[in-house]
């Protein structure tokens, strides 16, 4: 379970305006690892509930810290907004981090967990890096450097979304059907998994980056908040895919997501929002 290292050169392009602050936010990862990687697993993990009901470790406190306290040395000028601690500063170059998605998943033991790393310039995430150390994988992206990852020889390889441009080739991933139960949206979710090739559960950051990476055609969720996706959408979007909300507004802001491959996203949208049918009146 070593983190990943932070590869010798970030990404293979450089010159860009965007990597200084990518250099940073992968610093910051490395610091993030260290931290939650060293509780994980630990039979005497100290666990709370939030005020919202879920659930918060010591490692989460411990890892955003972490990351705060980098910040504050080599950036005291620029905001942050952190799950666990909150917002700091201003919002015109903010800091959007979420040291452990995937919680529930870190509590039990289980390595599918993430730390979250964003830079917003006016709301807007330019620089993004998903760190998960459990399995030693690490993806990142900045405006105009591509999005990236890390390969099991120590060196890096730029990352692509899938062209697959018909329903019934596509993968995708809904997450929950209790999220989507929740916001209302099971016949959506049903005309979804009945028009494509293969759908699955597969939770938290890492199916954006299967997305990103080219191995599904959607993501999609509900009742997910900034930090939950703020470093999601530049590895998304560099790779040559798009992410919304759920109405296909290009924010957010509004605790939903669906990023897809861009060429289908469209499809998607209508697909997802089309009106149920109604029955024949001798079925009613």
């Amino acid at each position: 379970m070593t983190p990943p290292a932070t590869p010798p050169s970030a990404v293979a392009a450089s010159g860009g305006s965007w990597q200084v602050d990518l250099d940073l936010a992968l610093r910051l990862a490395d610091a993030a690892d260290a931290a939650s990687v060293a509780r994980f697993d630990a039979a005497d993990l100290e666990i709370s509930v939030k005020a919202d009901a879920t659930h918060v470790t010591e490692a989460d406190l411990a890892t955003e810290r972490a990351i705060r306290s980098l910040l504050e040395q080599e950036r005291p000028g620029d905001g942050i907004f952190g799950e666990e601690f909150g917002v700091s500063g201003g919002t015109d170059r903010q800091w959007i981090i979420d040291p452990i998605d995937g919680t529930a998943n870190y509590l039990r033991g289980i390595p599918m967990w993430s730390t979250l790393i964003a830079l917003a310039v006016d709301g807007v995430p330019q620089v993004g890096v998903v760190s998960q150390p459990a399995i030693g994988r690490r993806w990142w992206a900045a405006s105009g450097l591509g999005a990236w990852t890390n390969t099991p020889d120590g060196g890096e390889r730029r990352i692509a979304v899938s062209t697959v441009d018909s329903l019934d080739e596509a993968s995708v991933s809904f997450q929950s059907i209790g999220q989507w139960r929740d916001a209302g949206q099971l016949d959506a979710l049903e005309r979804l998994t009945s028009s494509v090739w293969r759908d699955r559960g597969y939770g938290d950051a890492w199916p954006y980056m299967l997305l990103a990476e080219g191995r599904l055609e959607l993501v999609a969720e509900f009742d997910v908040k900034e930090y939950d996706l703020a470093a999601l959408v530049p590895i998304v979007t560099e790779a040559g895919g798009r992410f919304t909300a759920f109405d296909g507004t290009p924010s957010i802001s509004r605790r939903s997501s669906l990023a897809t491959n861009g060429v289908l996203h469209q499809t998607f949208l209508d697909l997802l929002h089309s009106p149920t049918p109604v029955p024949p009146e001798n079925d009613r």
